[in-house]
């Protein structure tokens, strides 16, 4: 069996990544709907061996669609993902739109798969990039003792913020190297051989994506009372995010007991080798790459029975189109 899949977004890092991903996983695809904006209407993607050219999204867009990938932000997913699913085709959304829906299933195949079954609204949400690579490393320790408290901070990639983004490192970086003054375009400030919080204010004096963090790894793993602490801040890092985390669970659980663990979990790669400077995940072995790393794994040295690990994955892959077509695989295809 072969599907018709509609990516939106199609022209957009994630999209882009989308259509890379199906083709390199050997997606059963018999024909892709690339869709965009109007302005992008007309540009020609690789796919495949050759090309397909983008259409401009509209409500008719999704007739005959099997498959709808949405990476074209929350304004467009709300419009469209319905209409999308009522025309038959499963949606998966990974933009924030649906992700805190209860009708909506948010997913991340290697934790919870089994809610991808219960979709009333025909949409799966994509969880946040950073909450993705934080679960799939989590997910086999909180089987096994249950988490209490989650305390992270992210180094997360400029691409997570889009194309423009990185072109506004890649600029600032030339500028200072040049001696000329740093004029950012897309962030709010430096981010060349910087790091700044750049996401929108939430509630409490916590960005949105903290926030994030919060709500969508309760929602995951199915456990309101986990609590989460993050702190979500951007590096000059063009793709890979990274995070470090302190995890305590309901039972004393040591650093040998979660490389056990974490040695055969699905989608994670474990450096377990002793610590040494450089011997550890990084995000330019990460970009490309599938799997979550996990690394320094390690017994808290001030909380008996607590983990320190640092995680890194590829956030335009794992972070968001691998994740989305995973979905997909286990969903249609099976």
């Amino acid at each position: 069996m072969s599907f018709v899949v509609a990516v939106v977004g199609a022209t957009g890092a994630v999209g882009r990544e989308m259509l890379r991903t199906l083709e390199q996983r050997a997606f059963p695809v018999s024909r892709v709907v690339a869709l965009s904006s109007k302005r992008s209407a007309g540009t020609k993607l690789p796919f495949a061996g050759g090309e397909v050219v983008v259409e401009e999204l509209v409500a008719g867009s999704f007739a005959g669609v099997d498959l709808a990938l949405f990476s074209a932000g929350a304004s467009v997913s709300r419009e469209y993902g319905p209409i999308a699913a009522k025309a038959g085709a499963l949606v998966v959304d990974n933009s924030s739109a649906w992700r805190m829906d209860p009708d909506c299933p948010l997913v991340v195949p290697e934790v919870n798969l089994a809610h991808a079954a219960r979709r009333p609204k025909g949409i799966i949400a994509n969880p946040n990039c950073s909450t993705i690579q934080m679960v799939v490393a989590l997910k086999p320790l909180h089987d096994a003792a249950r988490l209490k408290h989650v305390v992270v901070s992210t180094y997360q990639a400029t691409s997570g913020k889009g194309h423009a983004a990185v072109e506004d490192l890649l600029a600032q970086t030339r500028a200072n190297l040049e001696g000329k003054g740093v004029e950012p375009s897309v962030f709010p400030g430096q981010i060349a051989f910087n790091v700044i919080c750049d996401w929108k204010a939430g509630e409490g004096d916590t960005s949105e994506e903290e926030w994030k963090m919060v709500y969508e790894t309760r929602k995951i793993l199915g456990d309101d009372s986990i609590a989460v602490s993050p702190t979500t801040v951007r590096v000059p890092v063009v793709t890979g995010h990274a995070e470090a985390i302190h995890a305590q669970f309901h039972r004393p659980m040591t650093a040998d007991e979660a490389k056990t663990l974490l040695r055969g979990a699905e989608g994670v790669e474990l450096f377990d080798a002793p610590y040494a400077p450089g011997n550890h995940p990084q995000p330019v072995q990460a970009a490309g790459q599938d799997a979550v790393m996990v690394g320094r794994v390690r017994n808290d040295p001030g909380v008996p029975g607590a983990l320190n690990l640092f995680v890194v994955a590829d956030n335009l892959r794992k972070g968001a189109a691998l994740n989305a077509v995973q979905i997909a695989e286990r969903v249609l295809v099976k």
